[in-house]
C-alpha cells in the first residue's frame, strides 16, 4: 500500500533574502535554502512550499505581507505568467548589482583560481526594446492562469483554452502558448506584426499548431530587425500531408492560405524587407537543417557596427542586443592588444563579427564556426567590408582546431574564443594550451562553464582582467569577458 504524503508547508511572514540563481530569490528554513520566484529582497510573504528535497525546497509565493523598499514596478502586463523579464520587479542598478556579485561568486566557487579586481558591471545602454530577435510561437491552445480559469465558469475556462495563441511558451506547458499582446523587448512594430498575423489567421480560418498531435498550419514566427532599418519576419509552417504528397503541397488550400497570409502581412508592412518561410515537418522549431525560402524581398538583413555592415541571415547567429554587442565586442578588442603584427584565431565565431571587428588591428584572423552558413556570411562580411586578412573554416571544434591544423595555420597570437553555454570542449582547451597563444580573451554568456575552463587553463594562464557586460535587462543572464596571460 502505498504512503500518503506528507502535505506542504505554509510558510507565514517569511522574509526573502537574497537574490538567487535563475531570477528566483531565497530565504532559509529549517537549515534549508528555499528558492522563490517573482519576489526580491526584503519582501515579507507567504510562501507555500511546493516541492521539497534534502537540502533545498521550492516555494511560491501566495500572499506578499509587506512589500521591499528595493522593489521597481513591473511595467510588463505579462510579468509574473511569461517568465521571459523574471527580474522587472527589481530596479535595474540592483539587477546589474546582483550580476556582478553572480559573476564573482562563480568565477570565485567553480574556478577556485587567482582573480584580480573586477571591472565594474558595464550595464545595457538601453533596458526596453533592447532586443533584435523575437520568436513566437503559434498553438492551438492558450494558455491560462490560474486567476483566469478560477473566474470564469467551468464551461467557458474549457472553451476559452481552445482559442489559439500567438506567444511564449510556458513552462511546465509545453503544449499551450502564453498569448502575447505587448511585448516590450523590441521595437513595438513586432508587436503591431505579431498580432496582425494572429488577428488575420484567426479570422480566415488557419488552423494553428496542436504541439502534442504535430498537425496545424501556422507552427512559429521570428522577427528580426537591425540597426540598418531593416526587419525580417521567418514564418514556420507545417504543411497537413495531401493524397499525393505526404508532406503536403503550397499549391493545395492549406499552402495557398499560408501564402495569402503573408502577402497580407507583406501589404500591411512595407517595412518588412526580408519576408522568408519554410515547412518544417519535425518535432522541433529549430530551422538550421531546414530549407527556407524568400516571399518578399531579400534572404537577409544588414547589421551595422562602427563601419562596418553584417549579414544576418535567416539561420544566423548575432548577438541579440545590438548596441550592447558594440560593447562587448570592444572589450575583447581591447582585451586582445592588438598591435598589427598579430594572427588571431577567432574561435566559434558565428558570422564573423568579432573576426572582422578586430581584424583591421591584426595581421590575420582565422575565424571557426560550426554552423556552415554562418562561416558563408562570414565570409561575405568580409568581402563587403573590403576585410582581405580573414579566413574562415566552418566544421566542429574539436575536430577543425587540432595541433596539426595550427602546424598548417600558424601558431596564434591572440585567441578569442565565444563558445556556446556548455563552454569549450576539453579537447579544445588542450589546444588551446598546445597552441600557448600570448594572450587568451574568452568571452561567455555563462560564467559557470567559463570558470570551469578557467581553472582548467590556470596552471599555464592567470587571470589578468574581467569584465561583465549586461546583454539582458530584467532577465538574470550575463556575459562576462575575461582576460587569460601567460604564467
Amino acid at each position: 500500500m502505498a504512503r500518503n504524503k506528507k502535505p506542504l508547508p505554509l510558510l507565514e511572514g517569511v522574509v526573502i533574502e537574497a537574490v538567487a540563481a535563475e531570477g528566483k530569490c531565497l530565504f532559509h528554513w529549517n537549515d534549508m535554502v528555499v528558492f522563490v520566484p517573482f519576489c526580491v529582497p526584503g519582501d515579507v510573504c507567504d510562501v507555500q512550499i511546493r516541492r521539497k528535497k534534502h537540502s533545498f525546497a521550492e516555494g511560491e509565493v501566495v500572499r506578499f505581507r509587506e512589500y521591499s523598499n528595493v522593489r521597481a514596478t513591473p511595467f510588463c502586463a505579462h510579468f509574473g505568467v511569461c517568465g521571459g523579464c523574471k527580474w522587472q520587479n527589481l530596479p535595474y542598478e540592483e539587477q546589474i548589482k546582483f550580476k556582478q556579485q553572480q559573476v564573482k561568486d562563480q568565477l570565485t566557487r567553480i574556478g577556485k583560481i587567482e582573480l584580480p579586481e573586477f571591472r565594474p558591471i558595464m550595464g545595457s545602454v538601453h533596458t526596453k526594446e533592447y532586443r533584435n530577435k523575437l520568436d513566437f510561437g503559434c498553438a492551438n491552445k492558450r494558455y491560462l492562469t490560474k486567476e483566469q480559469i478560477q473566474a470564469l465558469p467551468n464551461d467557458e475556462s474549457q472553451s476559452l483554452k481552445d482559442v489559439p495563441a500567438i506567444g511564449f511558451h510556458i513552462t511546465g506547458a509545453f503544449d499551450k502558448i502564453l498569448p502575447i499582446e505587448k511585448c516590450w523587448l523590441m521595437d513595438d512594430l513586432h508587436n503591431q506584426i505579431r498580432n496582425e498575423v494572429r488577428d488575420y489567421a484567426m479570422e480566415h480560418g488557419l488552423s494553428f499548431f496542436d504541439l502534442r498531435a504535430q498537425v496545424g498550419l501556422l507552427r512559429d514566427v521570428i522577427i528580426r530587425n537591425s540597426a540598418s532599418g531593416e526587419w525580417m519576419v521567418i514564418f514556420q509552417f507545417s504543411l497537413p500531408p495531401t493524397p499525393s504528397n505526404e508532406r503536403g503541397s503550397w499549391d493545395d488550400e492549406n499552402g495557398q492560405k499560408a501564402f495569402a497570409l503573408m502577402q497580407h502581412i507583406a501589404d500591411k508592412f512595407p517595412q518588412i524587407t526580408s519576408l522568408m518561410y519554410l515547412d518544417n515537418q519535425k518535432c522541433n522549431d529549430t530551422i538550421g537543417d531546414q530549407d527556407i525560402m524568400v516571399f518578399k524581398g531579400s534572404d537577409h538583413i544588414f547589421e551595422l557596427m562602427e563601419d562596418l555592415k553584417f549579414k544576418v541571415g535567416p539561420k544566423s547567429f548575432y548577438q541579440t542586443n545590438t548596441e550592447q554587442a558594440y560593447h562587448l565586442y570592444s572589450v575583447a578588442r581591447e582585451f586582445a592588444g592588438l598591435t598589427g603584427n598579430e594572427l588571431v584565431y577567432d574561435l566559434y565565431t558565428g558570422t564573423g563579427t568579432i573576426a572582422n571587428f578586430v581584424a583591421k588591428r591584426a595581421k590575420k584572423v582565422i575565424g571557426i564556426e560550426y554552423v556552415p552558413e554562418a562561416i558563408e556570411d562570414a565570409k561575405v562580411n568580409s568581402e563587403v567590408n573590403g576585410i582581405g586578412n580573414t579566413l574562415f573554416f566552418a566544421g566542429d571544434m574539436k575536430d577543425i582546431l587540432t595541433d596539426e591544423f595550427i602546424a598548417e595555420y600558424g601558431r596564434p597570437d591572440v585567441i578569442i574564443t565565444d563558445p556556446p553555454r556548455a563552454g569549450m570542449h576539453p579537447d579544445v582547451v588542450k589546444t588551446i594550451l598546445n597552441a600557448a597563444p600570448d594572450r587568451i580573451v574568452y568571452v561567455s554568456c555563462n560564467p559557470a562553464t567559463q570558470a570551469r575552463d578557467l581553472q582548467a587553463m590556470d596552471a599555464a594562464y592567470k587571470v589578468a582582467e574581467v569584465q561583465p557586460v549586461d546583454m539582458f535587462p530584467h532577465t538574470p543572464h550575463v556575459e562576462n569577458v575575461v582576460l587569460l596571460t601567460k604564467r
